[in-house]
């Protein structure tokens, strides 16, 4: 099993460092960058064998066009060195993801330009390449999307992780979908016959991982043998938030209050279930804390 870290965002607020919509993290690493090591450690101290770059709001979205346009080499190449930095400095092997976002906004796949967002997630792998052992695309909410990411960095030195954010507000039994609305089997079909390392689902509420897990796990025992011998990983970090219903607004209006019910003891339990349902690789997303991955990693 492999052991990710948890929400570094939330993680920020939690310690006191500079934090607030619609910077998000990367206010942090504009005027803090040492909090954002502090965070990597104490996930790396927590268990994690997976820290992942505080890449995630080093988009327009977060900081603004004009920020994005000046800063965005000189962040991203932080945000790497940073978690590089904590890695090497582990008393144990620990790997460094690649944070790849969403590049529009998170649960806006309506607003995805496959043309722009190529030429950002390129400026990403540019920066990020140095210190990446795993490039992962996180919270991404459409085929079109993920297809875009996996032709960008299908040449990449790193492994090359998926993770799709789930619909999770009217979730269909056995019948997951992506954010888009999109049926999860019409992503399956797309990967078939792409590059994949590992497919992860994340933020998106505990309850609806399993389907999906399950789902993944059938389809990974129909594929032939891979010539490397390693078959595609399943992953799982669910978030804490309450649900995204129809009153909620967009990624950076507000900061959402987490739930009191995703305690570290019942998101260990969620994690029991995933591991037998096939998953590979489990972590924690937005309100997982250090607290969550020492329990997960005890208990699995």
């Amino acid at each position: 099993m492999i052991i990710l870290d948890g929400g570094l965002g939330r993680q920020l607020a939690a310690i006191g460092a500079p934090f607030r919509q619609p910077e998000w993290s990367a206010l942090a690493l504009m005027e803090a960058p040492q909090f954002v090591r502090d965070v990597h450690d104490s996930f790396i101290d927590a268990g994690a064998d997976v820290i992942t770059t505080n890449s995630y709001a080093i988009v327009p979205f977060h900081i603004g066009q004009d920020r994005f346009d000046a800063l965005a080499p000189q962040l991203l190449t932080l945000s790497g060195t940073l978690a590089q930095a904590a890695a090497e400095a582990a008393d144990r092997q620990v790997k460094v993801a690649a944070s790849i976002p969403p590049m529009f906004g998170s649960y806006e796949p309506d607003k995805f330009d496959p043309q722009m967002g190529q030429q950002m997630m390129q400026l990403f792998q540019r920066y990020l390449a140095p210190s990446a052992d795993i490039f992962l695309a996180e919270t991404l909410g459409s085929v079109l999307e993920a297809r875009t990411f996996l032709d960008c960095f299908v040449d990449c030195a790193a492994d090359l992780w998926l993770s799709v954010t789930l619909e999770d507000v009217k979730p269909e039994p056995a019948m997951p979908r992506l954010r888009s609305g999109e049926p999860l089997s019409a992503l399956l079909d797309v990967i078939a016959t792409m590059r994949l390392d590992g497919l992860l689902f994340n933020c998106s509420q505990p309850e609806v991982m399993l389907d999906a897990v399950t789902c993944v796990s059938a389809f990974r025992d129909r594929q032939p043998p891979r010539p490397t011998g390693l078959g595609l990983q399943i992953g799982v970090y669910a978030n804490a938030f309450p649900l995204m219903d129809d009153d909620y607004e967009h990624a950076n209006s507000t900061l959402n209050e987490m739930r009191h019910d995703v305690t570290p003891q019942r998101y260990a339990e969620y994690a029991v279930q995933w591991a037998a349902a096939g998953a590979d690789i489990i972590g924690g997303c937005c309100g997982i804390s250090p607290d969550h991955i020492t329990t997960l990693r005890a208990t699995i």
